[in-house]
């Protein structure tokens, strides 16, 4: 009996040693996206994607981001649903996996609230950048989306891209703001994200 149970603990302990290099696997996967003006092209950029895993397992995702050309101010940034950028609306809606509402927060009228919006809680729901002088940074972790494969996974089969609007998010966070343009309003400038080893 005593020899049956070191047999188990030792399979046991060797299956755990086998399993931990797999989850340590998805930590550094990468992404870029090159952004570019949707009318305007003298707005450029990029962005880098980095995905690490939390202590407890939790996949967490920085998104690092730098463009010129964009107004001065706040600018909403949000991950959309389809990696295409001509034009800027074949992004499609928020990436938002679902149960989910409307994914297009512009589908709101000027002066009716959009009926189950599901804005800021969409995945792909990001902070806003902040312009200078012409020069915008952003810096943000989330762990709404994944590089891995999965359900919150942004470079799944039809791909994803980052849509920066012309004004700034302001989350719509209360149903009195969901009105449209809340969202940051038209788009300025997209970028389809690709896996880092991804060539084109």
């Amino acid at each position: 009996m005593k020899l049956l149970r070191k047999y188990r603990l030792r399979t046991i302990a060797a299956a755990a040693v086998i399993s931990l290099p797999a989850l340590a696997g998805a930590d550094g996967l990468k992404a870029t996206a090159d952004i570019k003006g949707c009318t305007d092209p003298n707005i450029s950029g990029k962005a880098k994607l980095i995905e690490k895993t939390s202590a407890e397992g939790i996949k967490e995702v920085t998104v690092k981001m730098m463009v010129t050309g964009l107004s001065d101010g706040k600018h909403a940034v949000h991950i959309h649903e389809v990696g295409a950028c001509e034009p800027c609306g074949a992004a499609k809606g928020h990436h938002d996996p679902g149960p989910f509402g409307q994914s297009r927060p512009d589908s709101a009228g000027d002066d009716v609230p959009a009926a189950d919006i599901n804005h800021p809680y969409h995945m792909g729901d990001l902070i806003n950048i902040e312009v200078t002088d012409g020069e915008g940074h952003m810096q943000h972790t989330t762990n709404r989306v994944t590089l891995s494969p999965g359900r919150l996974g942004i470079l799944d089969a039809d791909g994803s891209a980052f849509i920066i609007h012309t004004n700034a998010d302001t989350y719509c966070d209360d149903d009195a703001e969901l009105k449209k343009g809340c969202a940051g309003g038209s788009r300025d400038a997209c970028g389809i994200i690709r896996a880092a080893n991804e060539e084109g």
